[in-house]
């Protein structure tokens, strides 16, 4: 049968570039190309070099065409069949798939095995792009004319698939874009008109240390009891500096499990471990050009240690389950409630990657030790408590109950109040808050240090069963959860429950109605 190759290439160039979805693309193309050459199924496909496979993007059949991700494990051989002309030309004819192992897989992927297989490669500027694939049930389906015919699908499939594969890129770092603006989002609406309170007073010297190191790319260490504000300080270091404009983001060390922290810091690859459905960017790589808070370091296991220390030296990462090193440009701050000298003498922390955060050390002073910052964080509180529920105007504190807040110690530093006036304000009724409950509380500690004073010092148990019990008093005998008393002694929730037992102090919200 005479074919006018100019009218074939022309028709089939249009039916090709008929659709923006490749599927239907490939489709309408296959479908006319049927007339000519005997086939039951077109694919097109291209190499993910990043995890050396080749990829079916797209399979039509006479009936229907569909958008596939099948991937396809390539070994070396192989992938020099799919890449090198000098092993294979880009245009290929097998009478039977046994030729080429690389052939078999392509056909086992649709359960296809005897068919007979037409491939060819698809560059622009000598660069490989991908490959379409025309297959046809039974042996020696196809002919020499048959493989001339479908050359001519070279040009238009070429672009085709450029333009395809642009766009997918297109879309992935918009999906990326979204995903980093959700996660900034929710971090920035945490921080939203976050002020440092004390900075004038209590904190005056934190801030100063602050903005002298905050111009440097230096790690920082913030150093400091449970509940000072270490990441309120580690957020003003980063927005004092030049950095400002990039992203913060915290990870808190304590919180992540050890079988995931790797993932979480460096992010992985697809196919890295069973779950890893799609590739994923760790902490690291989403604070690239900003600042990454290492909160509670002290938690991190020490093989992720070893992995940090390389970053801090090389601002170089890898994914799990990639090759290729992640270039960053990050500064680090770092913050612990643990002494992380003890912690070294223990062998539970490296002693290399302490000296690597420790280069600009900030103290940050309990509560107990800026009494004065007392009174404006109680009316910031209030400020910012009453407006998340809702209650308006916000109510005045009396004085008595500001005399009682600043003569109490505060174990549990800036955390602690921020709790107290939320609980505060959920019971409010109306008026100004007297802080009734937490003055009778208050006034039974302050009356058991006075007794501790006049007579005979207290064994150790006494002490721990009196501050444990004054705990659940405050707490209302809640265990876990924010402001619970767990969070309070910074314990674990079993082992204070265990504490709790040995010493028989009642627990439970139902113990103190």
């Amino acid at each position: 049968m005479f074919i006018d190759k100019n009218k074939f290439f022309r028709n089939i160039t249009i039916q090709t570039c008929s659709s923006l979805e490749i599927e239907k693309a490939l489709f309408c193309s296959f479908n006319y190309l049927r007339r000519f050459i005997p086939a039951d199924q077109m694919t097109v496909n291209f190499f993910d070099d990043r995890t050396n496979e080749a990829v079916i993007l797209a399979s039509a059949t006479g009936e229907s065409s569909t958008k596939c991700n099948i991937r396809i494990k390539l070994s070396e051989k192989e992938k020099q069949w799919f890449f090198d002309p000098r092993v294979t030309p880009d245009l290929v004819l097998l009478k039977s798939a046994e030729r080429a192992p690389i052939a078999e897989k392509f056909l086992k992927a649709f359960n296809k095995p005897d068919s007979s297989f037409l491939f060819l490669r698809l560059r622009i500027e000598g660069v490989l792009k991908g490959s379409i694939t025309l297959r046809a049930e039974g042996r020696n389906r196809f002919t020499k004319d048959h493989l001339q015919l479908f050359s001519l699908l070279k040009d238009p499939w070429t672009i085709v698939l450029n333009t395809n594969r642009q766009y997918q890129e297109l879309v992935q770092l918009k999906e990326l874009l979204a995903d980093d603006n959700r996660y900034l989002r929710k971090e920035l609406e945490r921080h939203t008109a976050s002020k440092i309170i004390g900075g004038e007073k209590g904190l005056k010297h934190v801030i100063s240390m602050a903005a002298h190191v905050a111009p440097q790319n230096s790690p920082v260490l913030l150093l400091g009891e449970t509940g000072v504000g270490k990441e309120v300080i580690a957020m003003a270091i980063h927005q004092m500096s030049p950095r400002a404009e990039g992203p913060f983001v915290k990870v808190n060390c304590g919180a992540i499990p050890d079988t995931l922290i790797d993932s979480e810091l460096f992010g992985h690859e697809r196919g890295a471990f069973t779950g890893a459905v799609s590739q994923k960017r760790g902490r690291f790589e989403r604070a690239n050009h900003g600042t990454i808070f290492l909160d509670e370091i002290g938690e991190l296991p020490l093989p992720a240690q070893v992995r940090l220390l390389r970053v801090l030296q090389e601002r170089i990462i890898e994914r799990v389950g990639g090759a290729d090193p992640i270039k960053l440009d990050i500064r680090v701050i770092a913050a612990t409630h643990r002494n992380l000298k003890n912690m070294i003498e223990k062998g539970r922390f490296r002693e290399d990657l302490y000296y690597r955060l420790n280069v600009f050390p900030i103290e940050i002073p309990p509560l107990r030790h800026r009494k004065n910052d007392v009174e404006d964080l109680a009316e910031y509180f209030i400020r910012k408590k009453s407006q998340e529920l809702g209650i308006y105007p916000p109510p005045q504190i009396t004085p008595a109950a500001l005399k009682l807040l600043k003569e109490y110690d505060w174990p549990g530093n800036v955390r602690e109040l921020e709790n107290l006036i939320e609980r505060e304000l959920i019971l409010h009724k109306g008026g100004r808050i007297d802080l009734k409950t937490f003055q009778s509380n208050a006034l039974n500690l302050h009356q058991s240090d006075q007794e501790n004073f006049s007579g005979s010092p207290l064994t150790f148990r006494e002490m721990v069963y009196r501050h444990l019990t004054q705990v659940m008093n405050l707490t209302e005998g809640r265990i876990q959860g924010k402001g619970g008393a767990a969070e309070l002694l910074d314990l674990k929730p079993g082992t204070l429950r265990h504490k709790l037992r040995k010493l028989n102090i009642p627990f439970g919200r139902k113990k103190y109605l």
